[in-house]
């Protein structure tokens, strides 16, 4: 029997054609790939073809977006042995984060995965990420087991694990990185996969999360924010948790009005998780002076998570339902790999 896969397009840049006509871009029809693609009938796959009926720019992207994006997955994960979605760049490690934390005991593949040029563009990048992608969720050990069976982002020849990607170039093809977890396959004249970084394939049944909670909030750190930005964050109506992206391992200023705030906002209920601005490293709280108050007043540690995949997470916990106490306990260990510990 034939590797079965199917390509779900959300909308993008990858699925753009330039008009013969008016000159501008217009969504691509996916039921003319091959026509675009021929080289793909010379891969020994069933491949279909899913778009949305409402296309987004990535930008407008939405945690009821991802809930459909789940349930087509769920709809049809016994049909198919692995996913390829195509998605707009700019926010694709939110996706990707979030369906990791979503597709609870995943088995299969879903590869993310988009282009900066259009594929109606003579030099896009779009056609080899599509092409490798598929070739990754098809691509099986010798026991006949998936090789990749994990949430990840395929750009520019590298496999990387999707709830550890960051995008971080708007202008080269190399779009994302991971900065504190090994790609999980390099892509050149062979698919070489680093089988030590990827997930094992589990037995259990696929649990689909799709309760979200988006009363979740960022606060960055910059020198001179003041009292006002910062008491008016952590009073925004309804939010139940927010992200603290601090400097460095964890760090933020001493002053008295900064920790009080903090202070007063975690006693009333708020959840606050500390996540480095940098792009790798980790948060290590009480290593300095400037992050020792955060730990004693109970901020709680992210150590080395991205921003993407801190957000998905809050929105996940606190949407399952879990008291304070257990969302804070979830926080600091690892659910999809997502943090090293």
């Amino acid at each position: 029997m034939k590797t079965s896969i199917l390509v779900l397009y959300t909308g993008g840049t990858i699925g753009m054609m330039r008009d013969a006509k008016t000159g501008s871009l217009v969504p691509f029809n996916f039921d003319n790939l091959y026509d675009h693609l021929p080289v793909l009938r010379n891969l020994d796959y069933n491949i279909d073809f899913y778009s949305f009926e409402n296309l987004i720019d990535s930008s407008n992207m939405t945690p009821e977006f991802w809930i459909s994006l789940a349930g087509k997955i769920k709809e049809n994960y016994d049909k198919y042995d692995g996913f390829v979605v195509l998605h707009g760049s700019d926010t694709m490690a939110y996706s990707a984060s979030a369906l990791s934390f979503m597709l609870e005991n995943l088995a299969k593949p879903v590869v993310f995965t988009g282009s900066q040029l259009p594929m109606g563009m003579v030099r896009s990048d779009g056609r080899e990420n599509i092409i490798a992608s598929i070739e990754i969720a098809a691509a099986k050990n010798q026991e006949g087991c998936p090789m990749v069976p994990e949430v990840s982002i395929l750009f520019e020849n590298q496999l990387l694990r999707g709830n550890r990607s960051t995008k971080h170039n708007a202008e080269h093809f190399n779009a994302f990185v991971s900065g504190n977890y090994p790609n999980l396959a390099d892509v050149g004249v062979r698919i070489k996969y680093n089988t030590e970084y990827i997930a094992q394939k589990t037995t259990k049944k696929l649990i689909v999360h799709t309760k979200m909670n988006s009363n979740v909030g960022i606060l960055k750190l910059f020198p001179g924010i003041t009292f006002n930005m910062v008491h008016n964050t952590l009073r925004t109506p309804e939010m139940k948790g927010l992200i603290l992206e601090t400097y460095g391992s964890g760090n933020a200023p001493t002053t008295e009005w900064f920790i009080n705030e903090l202070k007063a906002a975690i006693d009333n209920g708020l959840i606050i998780y500390n996540v480095t601005q940098c792009k790798s490293g980790s948060v290590e709280m009480g290593r300095y002076e400037t992050s020792l108050n955060l730990n004693k007043i109970g901020v709680v540690s992210g150590h080395d998570i991205t921003t993407e995949s801190a957000l998905a997470k809050l929105m996940y916990l606190i949407g399952e339902g879990y008291s304070r106490e257990e969302v804070c306990s979830w926080l600091q260990v690892p659910l999809r790999g997502e943090m090293t510990i």
